[in-house]
C-alpha cells in the first residue's frame, strides 16, 4: 500500500524544525510532523502568512505544538538570529527539514551579495545546518531532510570562480545549479555523519509535479517566461496536491526504515507515491561535493565540519 500520513511515527517528544512552513510543502510538512506530536518550530520570512498556517494547523490538531521563528534565508544574520532562537529554547533537534525555497525568478542578490536562488535554496540551508549541528548531534538519531527537484538532473556543479553566475545567469540555470547543490549537499552530510561516527542522517527527497504557490510565484515574479507559464499550467492540471508532494519529505524524515543517504521521491518521476528512489552519482561526485563544501564555507564564512563539532562536544 501507498506510504501515506498516517504511517508517520509517534513523534511525541521530538522537536522539528521546517523551514518555509508558512506555506505549500512546507506547511503540509509542519502538519504531517504536528500532527504525529511533534513539537514544531515553524521557520518562515512571512510572519502574518506563518500565523495563518499555525491557526490552519490547528484547526485540524487543536493540540498541537507549534512554535514560529523567523527565518529569512537571504540574510545570513537572519540564519545566524533564527539557529541561536532555537538553540536557546531546544537543547535538541531530532529533525531538519530544509524546505524552503525559491524558482525561475529574474536575476537578484540577497543581502549578502549572493546569486538569490543559490543563496537562499543552498547558502541559508548551508549556514542554518552548520548553526544546528549541536542540536541535532545531541539527538538520538536526527534527520536533515534537504528537498531537491527534478530540476536537479539538468544543474551543473557549483563553479568556485563563478558561484553566482555573473555574466551566465538565466532563471533555469540558476535553478536547476541551486537544487543539484541540494542534492550534493544533502549527500556530502551524509558523509559527513558517517565519517565521524555519529548516528545523524542526512536525506534527500523531492516533490515532483506538485501544485503549490512556488509555480504561481514564479509566473508572477516574470522570470521564467514561456516554461514558466507551461509549467504553472501544467501543475494545476496535473500536479499532485501539496499535500502529496509533501509525502516524500515527511517520509524521509520520519520512516523507521530509511537510512542515510537515501533518496526519496514519487514512485513515476513527477507524480504517485512516496518511495524510496535510486540515488544517481555522477561521475566525480565526491570532487563536486567537496567543492560545493569549500565554496559554501568561503561565501557564508560558516564551518560545517562534523569532525570538527563531535571532538568539540568531547573536549
Amino acid at each position: 500500500m501507498a506510504w501515506t500520513t498516517s504511517d508517520v511515527p509517534d513523534l511525541t517528544g521530538r522537536t522539528a524544525v521546517v523551514t518555509g512552513a508558512n506555506g505549500g510543502l512546507g506547511l503540509e510538512t509542519a502538519l504531517g510532523l504536528a500532527g504525529a506530536g511533534a513539537h514544531v518550530v515553524m521557520a518562515a520570512r512571512d510572519q502574518d502568512k506563518a500565523d495563518a498556517a499555525a491557526r490552519r494547523i490547528r484547526e485540524q490538531h487543536p493540540d498541537a505544538s507549534l512554535e514560529i521563528v523567523e527565518l529569512d534565508l537571504g540574510d545570513l544574520a537572519s540564519v545566524r538570529s533564527a539557529a541561536d532562537t532555537v538553540l536557546a529554547a531546544h537543547p535538541s533537534v531530532d529533525v531538519l527539514v530544509n524546505n524552503a525555497g525559491l524558482m525561475a525568478m529574474p536575476e537578484g542578490r540577497t543581502v549578502d551579495g549572493f546569486e538569490m536562488q543559490l543563496g537562499v535554496n543552498h547558502l541559508g540551508h548551508f549556514a542554518l545546518t552548520a548553526h544546528l549541528v549541536p542540536a541535532l548531534l545531541r539527538a538520538p538519531t536526527a534527520r536533515v531532510v534537504t528537498v531537491t527537484s527534478t530540476a536537479h538532473h539538468f544543474g551543473r556543479a557549483l563553479d568556485p570562480e563563478n558561484p553566482h553566475l555573473v555574466g551566465r545567469y538565466t532563471p533555469w540555470r540558476a535553478y536547476s545549479q541551486a537544487k543539484l547543490a541540494n542534492y550534493h549537499f544533502a549527500l556530502g552530510l551524509q558523509r559527513r555523519f558517517e565519517d565521524a561516527g555519529v548516528r545523524a542522517q542526512s536525506l534527500v527527497a523531492h516533490p515532483g509535479l506538485s501544485d503549490t504557490d512556488l509555480q504561481r510565484t514564479t509566473v508572477d515574479r516574470g522570470g521564467a517566461g514561456r516554461s514558466g507559464a507551461f509549467f504553472h499550467q501544467l501543475a494545476s492540471r496535473t500536479g499532485m496536491s501539496p499535500a502529496e508532494g509533501a509525502r516524500p519529505q515527511l517520509r524521509a524524515a520520519t520512516d523507521p526504515r530509511a537510512r542515510g543517504g537515501e533518496l526519496y521521491a514519487p514512485r513515476f518521476v513527477n507524480n504517485g507515491a512516496a518511495v524510496r528512489r535510486p540515488v544517481l552519482r555522477r561521475l566525480g561526485l565526491r570532487k563536486a561535493i567537496d567543492i560545493l563544501w569549500a565554496v559554501s564555507e568561503r561565501e557564508t564564512g560558516v564551518e560545517l565540519d562534523i569532525a570538527a563539532a563531535v571532538a568539540g562536544s568531547r573536549a
